[in-house]
């Protein structure tokens, strides 16, 4: 197996101190957002026989399994990253597997670059993904019940959002959350500026439920994503809970430290919170306009002590082993390809001693033990 060396993302929004703190190192007082682990030609892992992408290139059987090859092409089909938000990342969607095909291929034939700000679809690939929280990790996930939501606007006693208020009381439930979405999306920038102040106050006011309103909309000042926000779930997650997204799920990750991983794709469409490109009826067009709980996953324990959590996708897979001390080694071999994460204490995987942060990338079939006293998670693929 290989000891991977990592890139850690800067982006904004990232906390400058949670990823030194898990990997005992000193802040640099700059934002550290993800530390990607895996085979993204943006940022690839690097091992001693080179980096993941040109260690799987050289020879794809061997590195992924047949069956991993055969089903997902000649690409290790996921990516795990160690996320950290210090800020609320921007309001998304991710397209299912057809939607992503049908918008890569209609802007290839556009000839919209792919570096485009304007451009949505970086390849053709659906992009589901799972968070797991290593330290409590608040989020927003799936539509509330409407007449949740309205009450949720109502509060707060802004007179511009009645509007809203009242559409929200309509039916059917999908076709009101749309008509209210489009209207926030579409309404003229400097009334929407003055109804997110007026919003912002009224939640920073009020407390409570609207607290983290009131936090997104000191992030994102005017930003029409702080009133489609509160259309959402609100979420908390402990320590070990996570949560699945879905195609078309609009979602949000506010706060906290996690561990990530989602199919090998860049699509994303925004619906706020960012200065970055809203391309308002494509995102009509992805989201799926329902209302459900957010389905926090809790991992379901297998006798050999390992911790798997469900999600209906083959892409990943992914489980964490808790290693009490004194317990011997765990025989995690498996025909597909693996990344192996430490998360706490001290865990040795083959010749590898691995402490918080630290990871391997064990090819297909190569033999895999583990055994120590901490935390270890498991990404593999169902193949």
């Amino acid at each position: 197996m290989d000891r991977l060396d990592n890139t850690i993302r800067p982006y904004a929004w990232g906390s400058p101190t949670a990823i030194p703190l898990l990997l005992g190192v000193e802040p640099t007082g700059e934002p550290q957002a993800e530390m990607w682990m895996g085979a993204h030609p943006g940022a690839p892992s690097r091992t001693g026989r080179g980096t993941l992408v040109e260690v799987i290139d050289a020879d794809p059987d061997k590195e992924l399994g047949p069956a991993s090859a055969a089903k997902f092409g000649p690409r290790l089909p996921f990516l795990l990253k160690i996320l950290a938000a210090g800020a609320p990342l921007s309001l998304q969607v991710h397209p299912n597997l057809e939607q992503a095909k049908e918008g890569y291929e209609d802007e290839e034939r556009r000839g919209i670059p792919v570096a485009a700000g304007h451009r949505n679809y970086k390849d053709a690939n659906h992009k589901p993904e799972l968070i797991c929280a290593l330290t409590e990790f608040d989020g927003l996930c799936g539509f509330r019940d409407p007449l949740r939501a309205a009450d949720l606007l109502d509060g707060l006693g802004v007179d511009s959002l009645k509007p809203y208020v009242d559409l929200l009381h309509a039916h059917p439930e999908d076709a009101a959350l749309r008509e209210v979405l489009t209207a926030i999306l579409s309404a003229d920038p400097d009334e929407m500026a003055r109804t997110v102040a007026e919003a912002a106050a009224a939640c920073t006011r009020l407390g409570g439920d609207y607290a983290p309103y009131a936090d997104i909309a000191h992030h994102y000042p005017g930003d029409p994503g702080v009133i489609a926000a509160m259309l959402l779930n609100h979420v908390r997650l402990q320590p070990g809970e996570a949560l699945f997204l879905g195609a078309g799920i609009p979602h949000a990750y506010l706060s906290g430290l996690g561990v990530e991983i989602m199919a090998n794709s860049d699509n994303v469409l925004r619906c706020g919170l960012t200065p970055k490109h809203v391309d308002v009826p494509e995102l009509l067009r992805i989201v799926r306009f329902e209302a459900a709980d957010p389905g926090v996953l809790r991992p379901e324990a297998s006798p050999d002590g390992e911790e798997v959590y469900e999600t209906p996708i083959d892409e990943f897979r992914l489980s964490r082993y808790v290693l009490p001390e004194g317990t011997g080694a765990h025989d995690l071999t498996r025909p597909t390809p693996q990344i192996l994460l430490c998360t706490a204490g001290s865990v040795r995987a083959g010749e590898h001693e691995l402490t918080p942060g630290q990871s391997v990338f064990v090819p297909a079939g190569e033999k895999a033990e583990v055994s120590g006293t901490g935390t270890v998670f498991r990404a593999t693929v169902v193949a």
